[in-house]
């Protein structure tokens, strides 16, 4: 073998083993990097004034997750009803107010942590959130809660879980605030992540799921996201063929747990929930 065949061999090897670290590092980092959840529970929506259910919901395999069902406290009346996805961080606690502020406003709320987050066992992957999500679908309601309109409501890396469930069990309509339409798209904001991602086996392909459910979606971004720039909000809207509608939260933050301009923000939102077909008993 010549010098020259014997180099080119050398150089392939190399690269080939470079590529194989890169794709076992990536495989290694990708929990580590899209996933921050946070142990045990502390605040909950009583310590607000709103009352909720604990409950465990199995998963296929195994995993026991814990979830919130919160109801409108009366006088309020429900008007509809919500799963509800939270984002990469923290735990059921730190998106309380959050809940809580939908219950307020005459939904019935159900919210989970996913695997590895507050008390839910086992830990967070992409496939692994999916068969939470799975799981999450079939929790029954209550009948007089069937007659309402079923909302799915994700926010940041929610949307992406949100937009999965309209595909499993479709809903009258879907929400997502502060969403991306897949993780690639994040990783174009960094020439290292935008390399690292071709060796990527996460995706969270918002759009693609939305599409396949073709169920009426209400986009929600601020137009100060620090986190998911408002223009991946904007490219996630272009991509949804399924109806929908787009609104721009003035002022809003990607961790804000009040909006700037409430009533504008409720007020979207009540249209979108009343523009929903009515179940029948």
């Amino acid at each position: 073998m010549s010098v020259i065949r014997r180099r080119l061999m050398f150089y392939l090897i190399a690269l080939a083993a470079v590529l194989l670290g890169l794709a076992v590092f990536v495989r290694w980092l990708e929990p580590r990097m899209a996933f921050f959840p946070d142990p045990g529970e502390a605040e909950t929506p009583r310590d607000v004034g709103i009352p909720f259910e604990a409950i465990t919901v199995a998963t296929a395999d195994g995993e026991r997750l814990r979830a919130w069902k919160l109801t409108p406290p009366p006088p309020q009346a429900a008007r509809a009803r919500i799963l509800y996805f939270h984002g990469n961080g923290g735990n059921l606690s730190n998106w309380s107010p959050i809940l809580a502020g939908l219950a307020r406003h005459g939904l019935v709320t159900l919210a989970i942590d996913y695997r590895g987050y507050g008390l839910s066992t086992g830990r967070p992957t992409e496939r692994g959130l999916y068969r939470d999500v799975d799981a999450l679908v079939t929790v029954p309601w209550t009948e007089a809660e069937s007659r309402l309109p079923l909302v799915y409501w994700g926010r940041s890396l929610g949307g992406a879980m949100a937009a999965y469930a309209a595909t499993v069990r479709k809903p009258d309509g879907v929400i997502i605030e502060a969403g991306f339409p897949s993780v690639r798209s994040i990783a174009r904001s960094s020439p290292v992540l935008a390399v690292l991602s071709w060796f990527a086996t996460y995706r969270f392909p918002a759009g693609e799921y939305l599409n396949r459910a073709n169920a009426p979606v209400l986009q929600l971004h601020g137009d100060r996201d620090s986190v998911i720039p408002f223009a991946l909000g904007r490219e996630l809207f272009e991509q949804v063929t399924a109806p929908k509608e787009f609104v721009t939260v003035p002022g809003g933050d990607h961790n804000d747990t009040a909006p700037p301009d409430p009533a504008a923000y409720w007020a979207a939102i009540d249209r979108f929930i009343q523009d929903l077909p009515r179940r029948q008993p």
